[in-house]
């Protein structure tokens, strides 16, 4: 009877020992599952970070930036390493301005667009991009601008423009151009009058006997035919030792820089290694970019043309003269930033052409302080809306480190005596005391020369109050 009580006792525990193990391994579980919640969450947190291809719906992507311009809405993905377009559902609000330059996008494919048929300006330039398909552009009916420019493209089929009837502004220039018989039905289009800003500057970079040709100067018929193709297989897999020698002349703004449309139009002419300021720069341009480049000296009308220019920044070029009317042009430039050259002085005569300048750059030149840096010291006195810095005398010794203004000042301070005007002569060169009876004692003194030393005059001056 003893043993009755024992045996239910080990019964209930043989019982309860599988309980026991299922919770053990069931904690074991869950300690498992904490240790990875907190990696779990920071994975989670990386992908709603990062660009998805879906997208968030209604919200703006973690990859760009929706921003409002003059009422406009514009979406900035540029520089994030897109290898895709962001779908539209993306956005809050459908853009009108989408900026997608200097990514990783290799293929543009069929529908890549949809839904952002409230577009009227799309910028692809500096990517990567290999090829277009035909239905790429599907649904851009309000689509004005579109740049392609420093891609990758050799070929472009006319089918690929025609969802975009209102096209008015197409750049596709630095792009290896393959001018083949695939390329035939694009020059054509190209080539219609009423494409004038369509693919202006783009030039073929194959065959070689084509080479650096403009796609709108190329006869369409001679692409397809059998005697273009018996000139490439002459040539030999179209590469040709003797290849046509380069016209000299200015360097074309639109092949060197890159062009930005928007908030407003800007050209990035920089680190571009130019010698002279490249011609071509338009009329609507708002602000061009040509520093740390090897432009040692401004030209007579450089700028001409650049009418609208309202910032120029011509910092870093080792820059030494800069001749008279080099501004030219310029009437509404705002700010110049000319630090950081090698000037000693600035001619007299090369600033009157900035009526409207409101910011001026002068840091980091060897400013030499002697009567030729008089003129800047004066032009600035007469403009002194102007805000300008870096004004500083590099030599000569005595006055390096101080300021031109004050240079000039205590130059004029210590001028000889003998040459300064006495007060008298002061009194009646200052307007106030134009005619008062101080000035016309000044007269009366002039004319206490006996008259028989006195010459004739041979003029006659009245002054008109």
């Amino acid at each position: 009877m003893r043993l009755k009580p024992f045996f239910v006792i080990a019964s209930l525990l043989f019982l309860l020992l599988p309980s026991v193990e299922m919770k053990r391994a069931g904690k074991g579980r869950g300690l498992k599952r904490a240790r990875h919640k907190i990696p779990q969450d920071r994975v989670r947190a990386r992908g709603a970070r990062r660009h998805s291809r879906s997208g968030p719906s209604g919200l703006v992507s973690p990859s760009c930036s929706e921003l409002k311009e003059s009422g406009k809405i514009f979406m900035d993905c540029q520089d994030r390493q897109l290898t895709f377009i962001p779908p539209a559902n993306s956005w809050s609000k459908k853009p009108r301005h989408l900026l997608l330059a200097r990514n990783r996008i290799k293929i543009l494919h069929d529908g890549a667009f949809l839904g952002y048929d409230s577009l009227t300006s799309l910028d692809l330039q500096q990517n990567q991009i290999l090829q277009v398909e035909e239905g790429a552009f599907q649904g851009l009916t309000r689509l004005k601008t579109l740049l392609l420019q420093h891609n990758r493209l050799t070929t472009l089929s006319d089918e690929a423009l025609i969802p975009m009837p209102n096209l008015r502004d197409l750049r596709l220039y630095d792009n290896p151009w393959k001018c083949l018989c695939p390329l035939e039905s694009l020059i054509r289009t190209l080539q219609v009058p009423s494409s004038r800003n369509l693919g202006s500057n783009a030039r073929c970079a194959e065959p070689i006997w084509l080479k650096n040709r403009k796609l709108k100067t190329i006869d369409p018929e001679l692409l397809c035919t059998d005697a273009a193709e018996a000139i490439i297989h002459q040539t030999g897999n179209n590469t040709n030792p003797l290849e046509p020698i380069p016209l000299r002349g200015k360097a074309d703004s639109a092949s060197l820089c890159h062009t930005y449309l928007f908030p407003h139009m800007r050209m990035d002419c920089s680190k571009r290694g130019l010698t002279e300021v490249p011609s071509g720069i338009p009329d609507d341009v708002v602000q061009v970019d040509l520093s740390h480049n090897l432009i040692r000296r401004l030209r007579l009308k450089d700028f001409l043309g650049a009418s609208g220019l309202r910032i120029l920044n011509l910092s870093s070029n080792s820059m030494e003269h800069i001749d008279h009317g080099s501004f030219f042009g310029l009437l509404h430039l705002q700010e110049l930033d000319l630090s950081d050259n090698d000037l000693h002085f600035v001619q007299y005569g090369v600033l009157e052409d900035l009526y409207f300048l409101s910011r001026l750059k002068l840091g980091g030149n060897p400013w030499v302080c002697n009567y030729s840096i008089h003129y800047m010291v004066y032009w600035l006195r007469l403009h002194p809306l102007v805000k300008h810095s870096g004004l500083w005398c590099h030599s000569p010794s005595e006055f390096a480190g101080e300021r031109v203004e004050d240079y000039v000042q205590s130059y004029n301070r210590e001028c000889p005596k003998d040459k300064q005007p006495s007060r008298a002569e002061l009194d009646t060169l200052d307007p106030v005391n134009w005619g008062t009876p101080m000035e016309l004692q000044g007269e009366v003194e002039e004319d206490l020369e006996p008259s028989h030393l006195r010459a004739p005059k041979k003029y006659e001056v009245y002054r008109l109050s």
